[in-house]
């Protein structure tokens, strides 16, 4: 299931391939100033659907546009603007987003500190804390940022130093760095340069050629994230 389907459009929140999640949590979703979230993974004893259906019911989160819209120009409790919300999920992990306002989300997410004088946060924001998922880190610092997480950049830089002097020639090397599984955010491209660098420093130690700046890719491919990947193929 792609989609659920409430009174109105059909909320589409399934995204297919890891790419398409990455591209619409980033450029469609935090780019948009959802900086609030909460995300997990899918309980066993629901089917990815379920859960779905269960969380877009209780946020609300499937509505259209022009609502989304309305809610900016009404105020909640204090004054505040009404915030929306946003859901989407990849295989069993799922990410809740909130734009700042008045919702439940926040309600939801708080629970009274030992002795019941202060609350504490359940929820994170993305720009002090990325979403991290499938070797990439979504954030936000002034704009939407895409980056290689720490644990994937310091794999990757591993696997490139060991074979950085195995060959004479560079052909084996740009292979590698343009099968690069990472998609070319200009987070993830500078991280990449900074790789080439690396092993390109360890082969001038050892008297060999630089690897050429061009092995890298800078130019990312838009996807549509909840395309079934079976239109993907044929297309």
């Amino acid at each position: 299931m792609l989609g659920v389907q409430k009174r109105g459009p059909t909320y589409k929140c399934e995204a297919t391939t890891l790419e398409g999640f990455i591209q619409q949590l980033a450029v469609g979703y935090v780019a948009r100033r959802y900086f609030f979230y909460v995300s997990g993974r899918v309980p066993k004893r629901l089917t990815p659907q379920e859960h779905d259906a269960r969380l877009l019911d209780k946020y609300g989160v499937a509505i259209s546009k022009w609502s989304r819209y309305r809610r900016t120009k009404r105020t909640g409790p204090g004054g505040r603007p009404l915030a929306n919300v946003q859901y989407i999920r990849y295989r069993d992990f799922w990410v809740l987003l909130s734009t700042a306002g008045y919702h439940r989300f926040f309600q939801e997410h708080v629970q009274l500190a030992p002795g019941g004088l202060a609350t504490i946060r359940q929820y994170q924001d993305v720009r002090q804390t990325p979403v991290v998922f499938g070797g990439y880190t979504i954030g936000h610092n002034g704009k939407a940022s895409v980056r290689l997480s720490r644990r994937a950049y310091r794999e990757l830089k591993e696997q490139f130093l060991q074979v950085a002097c195995l060959h004479r020639t560079t052909d084996r090397l740009e292979q590698e760095f343009r099968r690069s599984p990472f998609e070319s955010y200009g987070g993830v491209t500078r991280q990449m340069f900074a790789l080439l660098k690396a092993v390109n420093k360890a082969r001038k130690t050892a008297g060999l050629s630089p690897v050429p700046r061009s092995c890298v890719r800078v130019k990312r491919k838009a996807v549509k994230p909840f395309e079934p990947v079976s239109i993907r193929l044929a297309a």
